[in-house]
């Protein structure tokens, strides 16, 4: 559902004065108005309407979760509803058609609501669904950044960067007009909702917004001619999938060369689907690999528990301890060992927490091997072999492609 004219329905609690507006002749040319609803423009206007939003939806029995304050949950005796929320654009699901109906009444008489009917179409992102589950994809989007570069007719690539690229120490020269690259840089990022495979190749050229040489232009042009070769390249969650919890988390031990900085790359996958991934380049600089694989697990035992509390928000409870797969040893023993005092020392006490969740059985560790890690396609550029192989083994699909 959409609502009309959100910023207006926020009720001011500051303040506020504004100028007559044209046109109005009033008695008193000196005076000035004082606002007692939110207009378009002021910096108030987007905390107001989500105000007065959480309040009418939390008069009608709904309960706003912790995790995430855009999410609201409805469960009263067998009837459950969740609304998500992103500014005036509201996604309502639930298990009773009446009750929904009746919600999106109570809407209309709070607001000026439209029903736009079954989600098929979000922000920017598809939605297609059938027996096999809920497919999201971009093709519309790609397609636009394709015919905007000029590449409708260009050679398809299969891997969106170059293996073994050195776009870190590039000394082209600058390119002319660095807008077209930031613009270009930043409709990928984008992308990247529904394309996880591309999180490290965007990641890596967001860091030349400033001053994009020529190399970095022909890298974001190779991405595009990626997407040709497969738009509509999208993610499924499967409707036999269950609900437990397994994150993958990769590292790459001093991969930037101008600061030495390790990349940490983590997926994290509900059943068999794919719900939450990142690449990230890490705050401090690792004095080992291993150092590096053991603040990746940190940081995506962090992720684990944020899903799994927003799981109970669903009413999900998760059974069992979330499996987090790494694929170094040393890594493993100093988060199952708390005895190598010397070796970590240095490291900060934030990232040892990880030490308690495996102690308390909320997290359970396991080695897998490097060509099985499929994390490792958010942390470097692979081959074209190993690319399609992680890439199928993260459940990315084309259902506009023929069988």
């Amino acid at each position: 559902m959409d609502v009309h004219n959100a910023f207006l329905h926020g009720d001011l609690h500051e303040d506020v004065y504004m100028k007559l507006p044209p046109g109005f002749h009033a008695s008193q040319p000196s005076h000035v108005c004082k606002l007692k609803k939110s207009l378009y423009g002021l910096k108030q206007a987007p905390r107001c309407w989500f105000a007065r939003l959480s309040s009418a939806l939390i008069n009608f029995g709904f309960r706003q979760s912790s995790c995430d304050h855009s999410f609201f949950t409805f469960f009263v005796h067998e009837v459950q509803m969740m609304v998500l929320v992103y500014v005036d654009d509201l996604i309502i699901c639930g298990n009773n058609s009446a009750a929904i109906l009746c919600f999106k009444e109570y809407l209309s008489k709070c607001f000026h609501m439209k029903d736009l009917g079954h989600l098929k179409y979000f922000l920017g992102v598809e939605v297609a669904r059938n027996s096999s589950g809920i497919f999201l994809c971009q093709r519309k989007y790609e397609l636009d950044i394709i015919q905007e570069v000029g590449l409708l007719g260009a050679q398809p690539v299969a891997t969106p960067l170059e293996q073994n690229h050195q776009l870190g120490l590039a000394t082209g020269r600058y390119i002319d007009q660095p807008d077209r690259y930031r613009r270009l840089v930043g409709r990928l990022i984008y992308l990247c909702f529904t394309r996880p495979e591309l999180s490290y190749c965007v990641h890596t050229l967001s860091q030349f917004m400033q001053q994009p040489r020529e190399e970095h232009w022909n890298a974001a042009i190779r991405i595009v001619r990626y997407l040709k070769g497969s738009p509509g390249q999208g993610i499924l969650l499967k409707s036999t999938s269950d609900f437990q919890l397994h994150g993958w988390c990769d590292s790459d031990w001093a991969g930037c060369p101008l600061t030495r900085r390790s990349t940490t790359g983590w997926v994290v996958f509900l059943g068999h689907s794919p719900i939450s991934w990142k690449t990230k380049k890490q705050h401090t600089v690792s004095r080992s690999s291993a150092e590096a694989e053991y603040r990746s697990m940190a940081t995506t035992c962090c992720e684990l528990k944020w899903l799994r509390s927003l799981l109970a928000d669903l009413g999900i409870s998760h059974k069992g301890p979330m499996h987090l797969h790494c694929d170094s040893q040393a890594a493993l023993h100093i988060a199952k060992n708390p005895v190598f005092h010397e070796r970590t020392k240095h490291i900060e006490v934030d990232c040892h927490f990880i030490r308690n969740e495996i102690l308390q059985g909320t997290i359970q560790p396991s080695y897998v091997p490097t060509q099985e890690q499929l994390a490792d396609i958010l942390t470097k550029a692979l081959g074209r072999h190993q690319f399609q192989t992680l890439l199928n083994k993260l459940g990315i699909r084309n259902p506009h492609a023929p069988p």
